[in-house]
């Protein structure tokens, strides 16, 4: 079996976490071809973002004491996952390097007080270039013939879009089946950091936060494999949140699609960028618990079955959203209303999660996240109030968004009824309401108290915990 294998920095948070993904790609690596990639240690991002904003500051001291802690955990880690004397030398040495690298780097952007886009992409690949160190060296001490490349080495081009890089996958598949299956055929284990790549004239980008997953599944359409598992700490994607309901469940099958919208909606074992390459290339994404490999998990892939009697398989919550209406008579009949809002937002780099438009044309109402509010509210103000286009723009912070998933609601009859009635036995009222034209998802907005509440509702009214 080909597989790509996928480790998150939750998988890789301690010495004895990556002890024992060592020991599972090494007993996996016996009768399969395996290309490994891996996360930045848990915190580490967070950790590269202070430390950009510190160097744009010019704040040498907090520079210093945030550099130290980064060489402090990663020796740690490496200290006690590795037994081997030499092996272990090497990582620390490895490690002392990259760190001196990033520090130089840190250093020239304080000097001018300013940073890129370019800068900062550069900054955050470093806690890949450093995980895969340690990773690499723990293969090695458990007996695996490994070598490690981080994400431009083994072939991954994109675009310039730093922060947000698009892969371009006739080249990218070239190249990395070009550097990394030679080394299959022979037995070798490839270890690729994830999140990072590199633009055609060669300067590193990255594919957005969670982007590992990203990573894998390109890896995986380049290379043919026949599954791409991607082990977090959960077992597989759920039915909900279990802190929400305990008696929530592993969905053992889903489709691209609903796949999708799950991610899109809050399910946070898996980036919805991930699942592009995968559907394009037919190749099944397996999310898995790398600490409960022979657990519950769930297979995405092409097949869009549909057991008997189930309508939902998945009710989402995101909590950090805001609502915003837009009204007024003068909307009434006048084309490019709803294009002059979308094209205001995209100016400003806002993103709409949800939108919903009166049968009247009178209101227009959107669901965007919370930290955009303001902005939203006074650019919209500034570009359409007055302007003859609307008359009031109001806004709701104290708001969630439920989407209720699953194929299953294709076609099916009373599936809004059965929300709507769910939601009301509990004195729920639904503030605004949305359905895409595939009819996998419903959206409903509901106020933030009450989200909790209207997502238990809806998982008992459709069964989703049952057997």
């Amino acid at each position: 079996m080909k597989l790509i294998m996928k480790f998150g920095g939750t998988s890789l948070g301690s010495a004895d976490k990556i002890r024992k993904v060592a020991k599972i790609v090494k007993n996996h690596s016996n009768h399969n071809q395996i290309t490994i990639v891996v996360s930045a240690l848990s915190g580490v991002t967070n950790s590269l973002v202070r430390l950009s904003e510190q160097a744009k500051a010019g704040s040498s001291e907090k520079i210093a004491i945030e550099l130290e802690k980064l060489s402090g955990l990663h020796t740690n880690i490496s200290m006690n996952s590795i037994k081997d004397t030499k092996i272990k030398n090497e990582v620390l040495e490895s490690i002392s390097s990259t760190l001196d690298e990033l520090r130089r780097l840190l250093e020239g952007i304080s000097a001018l007080t300013e940073i890129t886009s370019r800068s900062r992409d550069l900054i955050l690949s470093f806690g890949e270039k450093l995980s895969v160190l340690v990773v690499t060296g723990a293969l090695k001490d458990t007996g695996v013939n490994t070598k490690h490349f981080d994400g431009a080495e083994a072939g991954i081009v994109t675009d310039e879009e730093y922060g947000e890089a698009n892969p371009l996958m006739s080249i990218t598949k070239m190249k990395i089946s070009k550097t990394l299956q030679p080394l299959l055929s022979k037995g070798i284990v490839p270890v690729v950091t994830g999140f990072m790549a590199k633009t055609q004239t060669g300067n590193i980008t990255t594919l957005g936060r969670g982007g590992s997953d990203f990573t894998a599944t390109i890896l995986g359409a380049a290379l043919s494999v026949d599954e791409v598992w991607i082990c977090t700490d959960v077992d597989g994607i759920m039915t909900t949140d279990p802190k929400v309901m305990p008696n929530a469940k592993t969905i053992p099958q889903l489709s691209y699609s609903e796949a999708l919208e799950m991610t899109v909606f809050g399910a946070k074992a898996l980036h919805p960028k991930a699942l592009e390459p995968a559907q394009e290339n037919k190749i099944s994404v397996r999310v898995k618990n790398t600490f409960n490999l022979s657990g519950p998990d769930t297979l995405i892939s092409n097949d869009q079955s549909v057991d008997k009697g189930e309508v939902a398989k998945s009710v989402a919550l995101i909590k950090d959203v805001a609502m915003v209406n837009i009204g007024g008579a003068s909307m009434v009949g006048k084309p490019g209303i709803a294009a002059k809002v979308f094209g205001t937002f995209a100016r400003e780099g806002i993103n709409i999660l949800m939108i919903s438009q009166s049968v009247s044309e009178a209101n227009i109402s959107l669901v965007i996240r919370r930290k955009h509010l303001e902005k939203a509210v006074n650019t919209l103000e500034i570009s359409l109030l007055g302007r003859g286009f609307v008359n009031r723009v109001n806004a709701e912070d104290d708001v969630g968004v439920i989407a209720i998933v699953g194929a299953g609601m294709q076609g099916s009859q009373g599936v809004a009824a059965r929300v709507f009635k769910a939601v009301a036995e509990k004195g729920i009222n639904i503030r605004m309401i949305a359905q895409g034209s595939s009819e996998l998802n419903i959206s409903v907005v509901v106020k933030e108290k009450n989200c909790e509440k209207a997502v238990k509702a809806i998982h008992e009214e459709f069964r989703m915990g049952k057997p």
